[in-house]
């Protein structure tokens, strides 16, 4: 468990430390608005109950050099599957987000949403915005922010043999 703690003294004992915590918590709220942001864009989108995920996977397919990694990756896993991974990535999205909102099992939530941000780089889907994420959630998974601010560290102490609450 964190010896950090919400307080006044807390804060003039450990200014330096607080700041850095609170700053990383906002990076964790805008990390978790992004994914909440995605949930929210596939679902009026559509991508559900549509095959517009399998639209986008063909799409990005034909623009692959043949025989890449990326190629493959879509061509025999992604495209024959892309209703479930539809289903998959808006779910596990709006999960994360809200997980993360509410401090609640965030490393393991931070390593889902690692699990996601892999795929799309998997998928041919890499841009500069991939390795902040990944390493935003790598630093979730090492540091308990759910226990700084979130729900994590009353449920640790109930649980503490749990490892959703560390």
């Amino acid at each position: 468990m964190t010896d950090f703690e919400w307080s006044a003294e807390y804060t003039k004992k450990q200014p330096v430390k607080t700041v850095g915590i609170t700053l990383f918590l906002i990076g964790r709220y805008l990390f978790a608005a992004f994914f909440l942001y995605g949930f929210w864009h596939k679902l009026v989108k559509e991508w559900l109950w549509t095959d517009l995920m399998h639209q986008y996977f063909t799409l990005r397919f034909s623009e692959l050099d043949p025989g890449s990694f990326q190629a493959l990756y879509l061509e025999y896993f992604a495209i024959p599957l892309a209703m479930p991974i539809a289903w998959i990535v808006t779910i596990g999205e709006l999960i994360i987000g809200i997980c993360l909102v509410l401090g609640l099992s965030v490393r393991v939530n931070a390593a889902f949403a690692l699990f996601l941000v892999l795929n799309f780089a998997a998928g041919g889907y890499y841009n500069l915005t991939l390795p902040p994420f990944m390493i935003y959630s790598v630093l979730m998974m090492l540091l308990p922010s759910g226990q700084w601010l979130g729900m994590d560290r009353k449920l640790h102490e109930k649980y503490p043999d749990s490892l959703w609450f560390r």
